[in-house]
């Protein structure tokens, strides 16, 4: 290896490094804010396990538990204690199909369907501000980063 490849690995490794390490922050500073800004709104009587599950129940899909358990990597008895509080708060109800009643769907309530645009409202202006500056082909090449990301964290859930 040449002096010059030496030199281009060494950078790509702290590149690496600092990618890595800006990773570990932007999720730590996510969820810390997202905590924060919970605590200072209306909704502080949410956890944000709470809020997640009001996001992945999803503003008109009537998703069964076990859809809503898989999407958010949790067991369904672990769900179905964040359900039960969910229900009990205001946000969340149990819709029974008319075809077959045995089947449970999760519906958002009125209170639900506010707090999901409020946290939906905070993840655009992250978002907006994340790509601030950036034109379509850069814009491009950030989501192909993230899809290569999704993949790593795919492979491991």
């Amino acid at each position: 290896m040449n002096a010059k490849q030496k030199k281009d690995d060494k950078a790509m490794s702290a590149d690496y490094q600092q990618i890595s390490d800006s990773l570990v922050k932007i999720y730590s500073n996510i969820l810390r804010i997202e905590e924060s800004e919970l605590r200072k709104s209306q909704f502080n009587n949410l956890t944000i396990q709470e809020m997640h599950a009001i996001n992945a129940i999803s503003m008109y899909e009537h998703k069964t538990a076990s859809q809503v358990a898989k999407e958010l990597h949790l067991t369904p008895g672990t769900l179905t204690s964040t359900i039960d509080r969910l229900v009990k708060k205001g946000y969340v109800e149990r819709i029974r199909s008319k075809d077959d009643r045995r089947v449970v769907r999760l519906g958002l309530t009125k209170k639900g369907r506010v707090e999901y645009r409020a946290h939906a409202a905070f993840h655009e202006k992250l978002v907006k501000q994340f790509l601030q500056g950036f034109n379509g082909e850069e814009v491009g090449v950030i989501l192909q980063a993230l899809r290569n990301l999704e993949g790593f964290m795919d492979e491991y859930s």
